[in-house]
């Protein structure tokens, strides 16, 4: 690599970087809701860490809550301006990552699109990213990342990071908010103990 390229990646490095800490500056505090969480999933006291648990819990199948996904909101929903927060992946081999406005379908089985009120990126076996547009597009990472960061402007855009790498992953632009949107996980099926790590809601430390 010449020293013309090298001062161009690092150049590259930090306008990425400051890119990240702007948007970093609109961070929100989320937390889960329990009255959205499917019955198998198993939410930490301090309402920032979700994983599967192995027994459906007997909870009252009230309208919020997922039935048949493996799903849960963010307590606190947005309806206008810019909202940001992170969420360590970090050892999982799959989940569902973004944000669903509030008259999503949260009975039977959910499609995780725009036309159905989901903005969403997700992993699965370990290695295949894809951001869920409608078709849906694949994501080819240099490296897995171990915190997404997650934008929204409630002007039109849903935007993912990697936050170590202050890489941008995937936006969707153009989208046409008209009802309060609310920070969306799965932490999807452990595959044998294989992904039963946590997705945790991780507090932004802006650099």
């Amino acid at each position: 690599m010449t020293a013309e390229e090298t001062l161009s990646e690092e150049m590259k490095k930090q306008l990425a970087e400051s890119e990240l800490k702007r948007v970093q500056q609109y961070a929100v505090d989320v937390t889960l809701d329990p009255d959205t969480a499917h019955p198998e999933l198993i939410l930490s006291d301090d309402g920032k860490q979700v994983n599967l648990g192995d027994v459906m819990k007997n909870l009252p199948d009230n309208p919020e809550r997922f039935s048949k996904c493996p799903s849960v909101l963010g307590k606190q929903s947005f309806s206008s301006g810019r909202f940001y927060f992170e969420v360590q992946v970090k050892g999982k081999t799959d989940w569902d990552l973004g944000v669903a406005r509030e008259s999503i379908n949260r009975k039977g089985l959910i499609t995780l699109i725009p036309q159905k009120g989901y903005w969403t990126i997700w992993l699965r076996n370990g290695n295949e990213y894809e951001a869920n547009d409608d078709p849906p597009v694949r994501l080819s990472l240099k490296s897995p990342p171990q915190k997404v960061g997650v934008l929204v402007d409630y002007e039109g855009l849903v935007s993912f990071y990697d936050v170590d790498a202050a890489a941008l992953i995937y936006s969707f632009t153009g989208c046409s908010f008209t009802e309060k949107l609310f920070p969306y996980f799965s932490p999807y099926d452990n595959d044998d103990g294989k992904n039963s790590a946590p997705l945790i809601i991780s507090p932004v430390r802006v650099n």
